[in-house]
């Protein structure tokens, strides 16, 4: 076995649009161009709520590995089957890529949040390290009975990207805010200039559409339009209900659901965006918020995962979880403020230069890696 081998097991198609597997895709492509030999595996895409088969197929992938390896498993995957790698514990160099605690997802029912904190608690004990993308998600771990030693935080890169380049008039005000929304410094109608507000989330609970479209529905007398980029189709009833508050909002022609889309339109949306909105319920890290911070562009989230620490306290505005009212303020501002827009825009110029690269996220990577072959089980 070479010394730089890694094999790496991912839950489903590596393909998959979202920001997880995109990590692990770049993990991958980095690895690799520094001269690790990586072995990429698929596990069944049922997971994390695996079927009997999906188990016995991880439980034989793992038995036919070499004594010694270095297996590295997506959280997705390896929270959900302590009783399949317990039993290899010893014989590989096991090691947990946790993009954050399975049960910490939004909507599921409290016997099953338990069930999967039990059983990632049980699995996380049968591995030599746990990677993290985030310093909140190492903190989290702790309740997992994970030692801070056993831990190392591999933040996301990002790729230099070009400024977005909004249509100019977007300085210009935007309209005179609700009534309802107090006596504030906000501007007057201007010239009917339409801000770009630009979403990218699966259409899952755990992002918070439904609050954004919440917020945004007594702002209709400001010139707005809203772009959601992101898979319709992974959560079906999701999707639904949130076409159905679009619907009851009187929304539908201020909201372009756009579904999944590939790099190169991505970056068209970040580009011809004014402000980026993410109002997340729970992050690991906040991938999303990072690369839009790569184009400059001023954001408007939660402050969960990783997201106070990209965006600090001049590139975007934070609002608490699950609280349409508050997101209705900050999006006020910045519809009505031009002043405001100006300074955030230029915060999150600056801040795009302190953003993490992948070249170095990989090159941590393969320290740990080289590490922990060396390590005695």
């Amino acid at each position: 076995m070479s010394a730089r081998t890694l094999e790496f097991l991912v839950p489903g198609d590596l393909e998959t649009i979202t920001g997880g597997y995109g990590y692990d895709r770049r993990l991958i492509a980095g690895l690799r161009a520094l001269g690790w030999q990586v072995a990429v595996h698929s596990l069944d895409p049922g997971f994390p709520h695996p079927s009997a088969p999906a188990l016995e197929h991880a439980a034989r992938l793992l038995a036919q590995l070499q004594d010694g390896a270095r297996v590295l498993i997506d959280g997705l995957a390896l929270g959900a089957m302590p009783e399949v790698i317990r039993p290899h514990s010893a014989r590989l160099a096991l090691l947990a890529l946790v993009h954050h605690p399975l049960a910490a997802e939004t909507g599921l029912e409290p016997g099953d949040a338990h069930a999967l904190g039990c059983a990632e608690r049980r699995a996380l004990q049968a591995v030599r390290h746990v990677l993290v993308t985030s310093a909140a998600t190492r903190h989290a771990l702790h309740a997992y009975g994970v030692a801070p030693e056993r831990i190392s935080v591999l933040e996301p890169g990002t790729d230099p990207a070009p400024l977005a380049q909004p249509d100019p008039r977007g300085e210009l005000d935007q309209g005179a805010p609700p009534a309802h929304l107090g006596d504030g410094p906000l501007r007057q109608p201007g010239d009917g200039a339409t801000l770009r507000l630009l979403c990218v989330a699966t259409l899952i609970p755990r992002k918070g559409h439904d609050v954004l479209f919440e917020a945004l529905a007594p702002l209709a007398p400001l010139h707005w339009h809203l772009t959601c980029v992101g898979s319709l189709t992974r959560d079906h009833s999701t999707a639904a209900r949130l076409r159905s508050q679009l619907e009851r909002l009187g929304l539908t022609g201020r909201v372009t659901l756009a579904g999944e889309v590939d790099a190169a339109a991505l970056a068209g949306h970040l580009q011809s965006a004014d402000l980026f909105v993410l109002p997340t319920r729970f992050e690991g890290y906040g991938m999303a918020v990072a690369e839009a911070l790569a184009h400059g562009l001023p954001v408007i989230s939660t402050p969960t995962g990783g997201i106070a620490g990209l965006i600090g306290t001049d590139a975007g505005l934070l609002v608490p979880p699950d609280d349409a009212d508050a997101l209705r303020v900050a999006l006020t501002r910045v519809l009505c403020e031009p002043q405001l827009r100006v300074r955030l825009a230029r915060g999150a110029a600056a801040a795009r230069l302190k953003l993490p690269r992948w070249q170095h996220t990989c090159e941590r990577l393969s320290q740990i890696l080289e590490q922990l072959g060396a390590q005695p089980a």
